[in-house]
């Protein structure tokens, strides 16, 4: 059985051993290729200060190279009886290069080496989410275009409230989003640091040159005090499940109407066939299974923050061994994401809408506020405009004039889509992927 990288002259029982490795090599598999890359960055920075030759170096960085395709490929394993991908990884560069494999840990802990593997596998993900936010947002806005003069009814209370347009209703989820990626970038820049070089948590007395590490793995700046680099574990993690909550409220609010309006009660909107499914016993039945299953997926994900403060909650400074739980449930709330996100654009893509909603006279009462500002406009006190409007309603004697005409900044005749997407073009200029993109590429060639 290969050895730990901690192991002493004692051996913990299997039960134990079961207890504490948990399911760690499952969830490590996740950053194998992130572990590969921050060791490659740390083993270049240490052969810049003397503790590996030129020639080793160069042995080392092939054989990470390769180990890296293998991850690429879906190849790499953690082995039975391997604590994690950190110790698969120098066994494997030990197997094929003897003790020059053993150099590679000077100067860092499993700790900080967790922490750097966490913060690139997070960015990366990071921008998948931001790729697909903006995929999304794009079939919104095309749909607030495309049907910016459809007339729909507005709600408050789920009673019919005022007019409101499908342009409106498609637009208002795409600023959201817009919004939304305010909170993903925040995240990403506070993902983007550097915590390597901060060991344990307490630093090393080999001159390490932190700066060039933050260089070559192309993050943004590093995180300095490596008491609070350790302290970042578990708080990287809550504000990225922040950002991912926030999309994800979105997209359960929007969920919830797309099942609601393709309801027949309202029959607002028609899903694509192929996204609906049937029942055993109902042959007429298109179920919206996509749309609640995005519901309750999204639902989920908005519980993410509240799951990792409760891990973390109340541990001092330092490491504990309870942030390796914060793993299993945030590692794969990615995945679950950025599916949601993926299905929502495919089927918004394919929705369509009916046009002539607002000819069933059981909505005319939604015109009552445009004859009301008629007549205040027309030189009417506004309580008494209210007052005429409501009681013809009473007697059963209004007639709606549905030629509506909004100008104002955001509404019906004016929506604004430009100005929505110039906002989501600054935010997606402010993350500067390209910086991450690079350095990587540089690492790998």
């Amino acid at each position: 059985m290969p050895s730990k990288l901690w192991e002493k002259n004692y051996e913990m029982t299997s039960e134990i051993e079961r207890f504490t490795v948990g399911r760690d090599r499952e969830m490590d598999l996740y950053l194998a290729k992130y572990d590969v890359l921050g060791s490659m960055a740390h083993i270049t920075m240490l052969q810049s200060i003397g503790l590996l030759e030129a020639d080793e170096l160069r042995q080392l960085l092939a054989e990470l190279r390769a180990i890296y395709a293998l991850c690429e490929r879906g190849e790499f394993v953690i082995e039975e009886g391997v604590e994690d991908v950190h110790s698969q990884v120098e066994l494997m560069l030990t197997r094929r290069l003897g003790d020059m494999g053993k150099k590679i840990h000077s100067g860092r802990s499993r700790n900080d080496q967790v922490l750097v593997d966490l913060k690139l596998f997070t960015r990366h993900q990071l921008k998948d989410i931001a790729d697909d936010v903006k995929t999304l947002f794009d079939e919104l806005i095309a749909k607030s275009n495309q049907y910016k003069d459809v007339l729909m009814p507005g709600y408050t209370h789920l009673q019919i409230a005022m007019p409101s347009s499908f342009g409106l209703w498609f637009g208002a989820y795409a600023e959201s989003l817009a919004d939304d990626m305010l909170f993903l970038q925040a995240a990403w820049r506070m993902t983007n640091r550097n915590p390597l070089g901060s060991a344990a948590g307490y630093g090393s007395s080999f001159p390490l040159d932190r700066s060039m590490t933050t260089r070559l793995l192309g993050f943004d700046s590093m995180d300095y005090n490596v008491v609070y680099a350790q302290m970042g574990r578990g708080k990287t993690e809550r504000n990225v499940a922040f950002a991912m909550a926030t999309i994800a409220g979105t997209l359960a609010k929007l969920a919830f109407d797309a099942c609601l309006f393709n309801s027949q009660n309202f029959s607002f909107v028609r899903l694509p066939k192929e996204c609906t499914t049937g029942s055993s016993i109902m042959p007429h039945k298109k179920n919206p299974d996509v749309f609640e299953l995005i519901r309750a997926k999204s639902n989920k994900i908005q519980a993410l923050p509240q799951q990792v403060m409760l891990i973390m909650n109340n541990l001092p400074c330092g490491y504990f061994r309870d942030l390796q739980i914060i793993k299993e449930v945030f590692l794969p709330a990615f995945d679950e994401l950025k599916d949601c996100l993926r299905m929502t654009a495919y089927i918004i893509n394919r929705m369509a809408v009916d046009e002539h909603i607002l000819d069933n006279p059981m909505y005319d009462t939604i015109f009552s506020v445009e004859e009301v500002n008629r007549l205040a406009a027309q030189g009417m006190p506004f309580r008494d405009a209210y007052k005429k409007v409501g009681l013809e309603i009473e007697a059963g004697q209004f007639t709606p004039d549905k030629n509506i005409h909004h100008t104002h900044e955001g509404s019906i005749g004016n929506l604004c889509n430009d100005r929505i997407q110039q906002l989501m073009k600054e935010t997606i200029a402010g993350f500067h992927f390209e910086r991450m993109v690079n350095a990587e590429k540089e690492l790998l060639a």
